[in-house]
């Protein structure tokens, strides 16, 4: 596994999952953080699943295999994470996020706010930033490398100051 880093996949419009198909047949190990979103149409209810940050594909790759993934018509660009244990770390939290019974949303970006750790639920321990929106605290897990944020909706009490 040491030769293995984490590389994220800056990838053309709607071209995601296409590129997971890929990565899955090629047995390159890849990550695609989903939600589902239900939309009702004519009175029926039809459940997406979408990516949580759409033009990003997280993907776990030996040097060697860079410049294959590189030249895939479904990547723009291919982005080398510096500091790849927070990376992974961070990446694990928002995947954590996910499993739970939590509703998460992409955060439409990483607002300043009060950082705190959560005390408890699935996510005690995992730490983050807060942003009140009427009422309720919403903690930006954040995921540094590509200024985004997965946004968990938590209860206040449910927080500590770090």
């Amino acid at each position: 596994m040491s030769d293995l880093f984490w590389v994220v996949a800056h990838t053309r419009p709607r071209r995601e999952k296409k590129l997971v198909e890929y990565c899955r047949l090629h047995r390159l190990a890849v990550t695609l953080p989903c939600y589902n979103s239900a939309h009702k149409y004519r009175g029926k209810t039809v459940v997406f699943h979408k990516p949580l940050f759409p033009g990003y594909v997280f993907l776990q790759l030996q040097k060697a295999n860079f410049s294959s993934v590189r030249q895939n018509d479904c990547v723009a660009n291919l982005l080398e994470v510096f500091d790849q244990e927070t990376f992974a770390r961070q990446l694990q939290e928002i995947l954590a996020a996910l499993e739970s019974t939590l509703e998460v949303r992409l955060a439409p970006s990483i607002g300043e706010g009060t950082r705190v750790r959560i005390r408890s639920g699935p996510l005690q321990g995992v730490e983050g930033w807060v942003e009140k929106r009427h009422g309720m605290s919403t903690v930006l897990l954040r995921l540094d490398f590509i200024n985004q944020a997965a946004a968990v909706k938590i209860a206040a009490d449910q927080l500590e100051l770090i």
